[in-house]
């Protein structure tokens, strides 16, 4: 089975110039996440369930230090 490759990715507004970001992408399956600064390394995807539940918890606050 063969799986259409992601395109669309994008930032956030608020990664500004950071180092440490990630890009984001809609997936057949949900979304892709990969590293901004080596976008040939590859990917992995999430559910969209896995995803809302990450960017609530992003939202929440959960990861901050």
């Amino acid at each position: 089975m063969s799986v259409a490759e992601p395109t669309g990715w994008r930032k956030s507004s608020r990664s500004t110039h950071q180092e440490t970001c990630v890009e984001v992408a809609p997936a057949t399956c949900g979304a892709a996440v990969r590293d901004s600064k080596d976008p040939d390394g590859g990917y992995f995807t999430t559910t969209g369930r896995q995803w809302q539940l990450f960017v609530a918890a992003i939202k929440d606050g959960r990861f901050e230090r």
